[in-house]
């Protein structure tokens, strides 16, 4: 399918995927792709914070051209833009570890740390209707960007997705109470993931967008309760009243 949609982009492109813009040969037109290389990832939290959330970081508000390219990758099957969101995923968590942010893990004695990038998994369904899991593309996409950069990274999917409502019909208390049935831990995966934290690599929760922080909460605390601890998530995008505006 990645092929045969690469292969129509070809004979016939694409429109922008930030602002529907006819004509170009990129995902996005220049004026899109700039104001997306323009974002500076900051530090994020929902209101109301809820308990055990680790730091989190964004690449910016949910809105406008990277609001649009994450639901034209993500829903309409753009996966030319894996590229682009990819590589400013891979800034968000060096900016999370310390480059350009609030240090996480920061750099090892012997260079930048080593990180572990754990998706939030589609659930199947999902992954049926998109081609593939949006966010493992993402993150296989991001840890190779950090590999080139000089930041050993990996990426690792102990964490499988249960069958749940979608999220955007749900309140933030339903969300809450979706997200502590929405995942379950990979057993057979779980032992490498924990070896990696014990030689000294980081783990990175990475999603596409944070809103009430709810299921990233979920995803850590199975995590952990696995004996796996996560420092940093790392989001392209967090809904704009969720923003904090102090930073």
């Amino acid at each position: 399918m990645e092929i045969l949609t690469a292969l129509v982009d070809l004979v016939l492109p694409a429109p922008c995927a930030g602002c529907g813009a006819e004509g170009g040969s990129a995902p996005c037109c220049p004026s899109c792709a700039a104001a997306l290389s323009a974002a500076k990832p900051q530090r994020v939290r929902p209101e109301p914070e809820p308990p055990g959330l680790p730091h989190t970081v964004a690449l910016a508000a949910y809105d406008g051209a990277l609001r649009s390219a994450i639901l034209a990758f993500k829903e309409r099957g753009r996966h030319d833009l894996a590229a682009l969101l990819g590589d400013r995923l891979a800034d968000v968590v060096d900016a999370g570890l310390g480059d350009g942010g609030s240090p996480v893990g920061g750099s090892s004695p012997g260079g930048p740390r080593p990180v572990l990038l754990v998706p939030v998994p589609d659930t199947a369904q999902a992954a049926r209707n998109r081609h593939g899991d949006h966010m493992l593309r993402l993150a296989r996409r991001a840890a190779r960007t950090l590999c080139r950069r000089g930041r050993p990274a990996a990426v690792a999917s102990p964490l499988r997705a249960l069958p749940r409502p979608d999220s955007v019909e749900l309140s933030a208390v339903d969300r809450a109470a979706a997200a502590t049935t929405a995942f379950a831990v990979r057993p057979g995966r779980l032992p490498h993931v924990r070896a990696a934290v014990a030689s000294g690599v980081t783990v990175v929760l990475v999603d596409d967008i944070m809103t009430t922080g709810a299921t990233l909460c979920a995803a850590v605390d199975l995590l952990g309760r696995g004996s796996v601890p996560v420092p940093l998530i790392a989001v392209l995008a967090s809904t704009r009243r969720r923003v904090n505006r102090g930073r």
